[in-house]
């Protein structure tokens, strides 16, 4: 028997759940107070029948979770996007599929994710994390995309993410087709250095040149490795495999050197094996690695809402056992990508996308690298 907070601890707890409890009780509560006095200033004292105090007349903060404006777990909007430098995390969405080749519709995928993101709250159990303590977070609303033009919007989301790269706040990039997979990684490679090194999460190589005559959402990490501190010896991806494997891409790839880890590559050798091999690659020679989480990385069956989904893909925890391990280490950013609404059942997809950028900024807290102040 062990005490927290003053009361003892039984023995009937698995090792794991007691370890999350002993944690919470370590947790403070300042950032909850401070939501709490926030919302009655701004949103008034309830009515008089109203018993909890702490309730106010709107709706502001994480309660209900059915009520409130979608911005990412319900952070803040900052309409003044001068001053994201102030927060340790900014979200931004991408919503552009003008790179899509078949199934359209992750131009709604940032809107997707901002619903579902408010069923949580900012605390994790098993992590023992409570973000709303440890981290400050805004939500920037998203880029200006040109339906159009897939360049443009290109320079659109490069010099987005490059600006909020460069405040000093950590990016996540609701997606959106993969083809911002390349914008995103150039917006970032722009203010660094030295080399960035890139994890990516998918179930395509996304490597050939072109596809239907156009950079398109299979042509991503070509043009990002054609950047000059962008080494495809750095570029490692997890989850290849199938049968929308284009031979282009896996040519490109064998020629330049990249590393490839298929589900079953991961699943033999251990998650965590797997994911310590995912690390060295990345990490080899490089400032600074970035996050590429495509959907479609999980089987077929978890991810309906996607553009192509492929039957053989992970399991939601092997994914989300890899991000924790990945994001143990520092990370430039975060984009999660192919995220389809209009295909979604029950907005499963957008969840896991939720729950794998939730577990990310987790994992990076519990491990010191957020705030970044705290990891210098």
């Amino acid at each position: 028997m062990t005490e927290t907070g003053g009361r003892p601890l039984h023995d009937n707890y698995g090792p794991e759940a007691r370890a999350a409890v002993e944690r919470e009780a370590q947790l403070p509560t300042t950032g909850w107070e401070r939501e709490v006095a926030r919302g009655l200033e701004l949103g008034l004292p309830a009515a008089d029948s109203v018993v909890d105090r702490r309730i106010p007349t709107f709706s502001r903060g994480e309660l209900p979770h059915f009520a409130g404006i979608n911005t990412f777990l319900k952070a803040p909007y900052v309409e003044d996007v001068r001053t994201c430098g102030e927060y340790d995390v900014v979200v931004l969405g991408a919503p552009f599929d003008g790179g899509t080749t078949y199934r359209p519709g992750t131009r709604f995928g940032p809107q997707g994710i901002r619903k579902i993101s408010a069923l949580y709250g900012p605390y994790n159990f098993e992590l023992g994390v409570d973000l709303r303590e440890s981290i400050s977070i805004a939500d920037v609303g998203d880029v200006f995309t040109i339906p159009g033009n897939i360049e443009k919007t290109f320079d659109q989301i490069s010099k987005a993410v490059g600006h909020v790269y460069a405040s000093g706040a950590f990016p996540v990039v609701l997606g959106g087709d993969h083809s911002i997979g390349y914008p995103t990684v150039r917006g970032v490679s722009e203010h660094l250095r030295g080399n960035l090194g890139i994890i990516h999460f998918d179930r395509h190589v996304d490597t050939q040149e072109t596809d239907l005559d156009e950079r398109m959402h299979t042509t991503p990490w070509f043009h990002a490795t054609d950047i000059p501190n962008v080494p495809p010896r750095n570029l490692v991806q997890i989850g290849i495999g199938g049968w929308q494997a284009p031979r282009p891409g896996v040519k490109v790839g064998r020629e330049r050197g990249t590393t490839i880890m298929t589900v079953t590559d991961c699943v033999e050798m251990g998650i965590e094996a797997a994911a310590q091999r995912a690390l060295d690659v990345a990490w080899d020679g490089a400032e600074a690695v970035w996050l590429s989480f495509d959907v479609d990385c999980l089987d077929a069956a978890f991810v309906p809402g996607t553009g192509w989904p492929e039957p053989g893909g992970f399991l939601p925890r092997e994914v989300l056992k890899f991000i924790q391990l990945v994001a143990a280490q520092p990370l430039a950013g975060i984009e999660v990508v192919e995220c389809s609404p209009p295909y979604d059942h029950a907005e499963i997809t957008s969840l896991i996308a939720t729950r794998v950028i939730c577990d990310t900024l987790g994992c990076l807290v519990r491990a010191g690298h957020l705030p970044r102040s705290a990891g210098e």
